[in-house]
């Protein structure tokens, strides 16, 4: 991880500092998953759609994670059933009724600066999905995660409909990995830390 919070989806390790990154910022917040503590509700919303290649970084994410058995976590955003801007906000309700009390990440593309691109950032707090593309949509997520597809700036909306599609996939499987092993194997987590550790030193 750099100065500026970002893993490089060309570091072999790449999906265990996702994990880790993920776990440090629930513990944070004060959340506890799994073991003897009473189980919050996690919902992993992931937001974008499947006709544009730059976009389709969350439904990827999402139809990862549904082929992994995670217990207590809950799915929104597949490459069938998109979370994009006509339905987020009602996605995003519905999920607070059905959980209570979930605990949100939000999971989406992002447009940035050359160097960042096919890198992956985690961080606190919500996201404004569709701010590149100048759109007004709520903020989600009690922390996100983001992938850089592409450089921004101009003609944002072409750039991702021409975003490779090798780069979005290598980011889906690495942010799907780092979840599952943040969450299934969440007791074990500080062990492997320190395991990957060593092997990185």
């Amino acid at each position: 991880m750099d100065s500026k919070g970002y893993f490089r989806s060309d570091d072999k390790f790449a999906a265990v500092k996702v994990a880790r990154a993920i776990s440090d910022i629930m513990a944070m917040t004060g959340f506890k998953y799994g073991g003897s503590v009473k189980q919050r509700p996690v919902v992993v919303m992931c937001i974008g759609t499947d006709r544009s290649t730059g976009d389709s970084l969350g439904p990827l994410v999402g139809d990862m994670l549904v082929k992994r058995k995670m217990p207590g976590v809950h799915v929104f955003g597949t490459l069938d059933y998109p979370v994009h801007a006509r339905n987020l906000e009602e996605t995003v309700l519905k999920a607070e009724e059905l959980y209570s009390d979930p605990y949100i990440i939000a999971v989406d593309a992002s447009l940035g600066i050359l160097e960042h691109v096919g890198c992956i950032s985690v961080g606190k707090g919500p996201i404004k999905p569709g701010a590149g593309l100048k759109k007004e949509l709520p903020a989600v997520g009690n922390m996100h995660i983001t992938g850089v597809v592409n450089t921004g700036g101009f003609m944002d909306f072409l750039v991702l409909q021409s975003t490779r599609l090798s780069v979005v996939m290598k980011m889906a499987d690495i942010i799907a990995r780092g979840l599952h092993i943040a969450f299934n194997e969440y007791s074990n987590l500080s062990y492997q830390s320190t395991l990957y550790t060593a092997q990185l030193n």
